[in-house]
């Protein structure tokens, strides 16, 4: 009993062994050809049908309204800030940098600086509102850049001093693997808080949260998760029909707020954020847009569905519903895989000593009901409790385990067999008698 446990154990060793060598032979782009399929396939998870497809019809939040500011000037802008800060909004958000290029304080590379008396109106909005939140850029210098230091940031892009005031501020840098605005934008998750210069920042979202209720943030934050998952309501009207679950927002174009174009119950005490959702609601502008779970094409994604401003809506309708997606931890994710393909690999040793001429099509058949089986539960578990059951790991596992066990049985075992029983490593009798 002992000597088969050993043999499943290195069995399982060596389907892990397998992987790990495809993985960094895939590394070295040695299947290129069928790189637009993968990238086609890879900008999906199994969760993302399960926010598309599957669950109910999510409630307006009512707690958030999202004004565009189009292409307006500063100074348009700030009478935006003006007409809202009327009907007492409890906290107002904007998604926008007010700075120069480079830091460039000129006419010509910042022509925003022609207009003086405008910006003076758009920082006397700003100053006396008085509950504003601005955005801010987390970057790294050239020299932190040269270190080859991926993840570890030393500087801010802000919106001018001149402009901010007193306002609050809160990075709204968001989790992709996009190297350009330019490149496909995938957002899943985002990063509570961040540490800069030895400073401790938090996102966008967050603050603007924490300025509307302080106890659920800090609950939240508590959590002291590096990332978190992003567990998207819905999305703004969308009249192109990208997105699952439109218009959960109440959202406002440039000139409905410039034309007072509302009902001021709309903004008493409620969250306003301010932002760029194209030049218009028509626009199908790619500026600041992503792809997300919510998009109706979760496979081979053609546009993305969803304006950066309202993913961080989204963020802050998570914090203050306390409605929160669980995963796994990584150590989590290994053992489960190592547990799977340790009693598969059990399994197989039965199924070859018992019903040796079963075994191929036996083998087939368990594996694939168990792709099947974790592809069924990494879903609905998604849909029934908001947890992410990442079984990506075991489904790799799981796809090789059946012929990593042939490989191993039919030739580790025996190459091992060979020599032990060869004479090479053995002194001949000759030498034994004659020293």
């Amino acid at each position: 009993m002992k000597k088969f446990w050993i043999d499943c154990l290195l069995a399982t060793l060596f389907v892990f062994f397998t992987l790990g060598g495809i993985l960094k032979i895939t590394d070295l782009k040695v299947f290129n050809a069928f790189d637009p399929l993968s990238q086609a396939l890879g900008d999906m998870e199994l969760t993302d049908i399960a926010f598309s497809q599957l669950r109910d019809d999510p409630d307006l939040d009512t707690n958030i309204v999202i004004v565009n500011i189009g292409n307006l000037s500063r100074r348009e802008v700030g009478q935006q800030i003006q007409i809202i800060s009327k009907y007492k909004p409890k906290i107002i958000g904007i998604d926008s940098f007010f700075d120069c290029p480079g830091n460039l304080r000129d006419t010509i590379n910042c022509p925003a600086l022609i207009d003086v008396m405008g910006n003076a109106l758009f920082a006397d909005a700003i100053r006396e509102a008085g509950n504003v939140v601005l955005v801010t850029k987390i970057l790294q210098s050239d020299s932190l850049i040269e270190t080859g230091a991926f993840d570890i940031y030393d500087s801010l892009e802000q919106t001018d001093a001149d402009l901010r005031g007193n306002a609050i501020e809160g990075y709204a840098n968001l989790d992709t693997d996009a190297e350009n605005q330019e490149s496909f934008k995938a957002c899943r998750r985002f990063n509570p808080t961040l540490v800069v210069s030895g400073s401790r920042q938090n996102a966008f979202s967050v603050q603007v949260a924490m300025q509307y209720d302080s106890v659920k943030t800090l609950k939240f934050l508590e959590r002291n998760n590096d990332s978190e998952i992003i567990n998207y309501r819905g999305n703004i009207p969308d009249f192109h029909g990208a997105s699952s679950f439109a218009g959960r927002y109440y959202a406002l174009d440039w000139y409905q707020v410039l034309n007072e174009d509302f009902l001021p119950g709309l903004i008493k005490d409620k969250i306003v954020l301010f932002g760029f959702l194209g030049s218009d609601f028509t626009d199908t502008s790619w500026d600041d847009k992503f792809f997300t779970p919510l998009n109706k094409q979760y496979a081979g994604k053609a546009n993305p569905d969803m304006f950066g401003l309202v993913v961080h809506a989204n963020i802050v309708s998570m914090i203050l519903s306390e409605d929160y997606v669980e995963e796994l931890a990584n150590w989590q994710q290994y053992a489960i895989a190592f547990l799977v393909v340790l009693l598969n690999v059990a399994l197989f040793f039965l199924i070859n000593r018992k019903i040796p001429v079963w075994f191929d099509t036996l083998s087939l058949i368990i594996q694939l009901a168990q792709v099947l089986l974790c592809s069924f539960l990494m879903v609905q578990f998604f849909n029934w409790y908001n947890f992410k059951l990442n079984l990506t790991m075991t489904l790799a596992c799981v796809a090789l385990v059946g012929t990593c066990f042939e490989l191993y049985n039919s030739l580790i075992k025996t190459l091992y067999s060979s020599i032990k029983n060869s004479r090479l490593f053995t002194k001949r009798n000759q030498e034994v008698l004659n020293p």
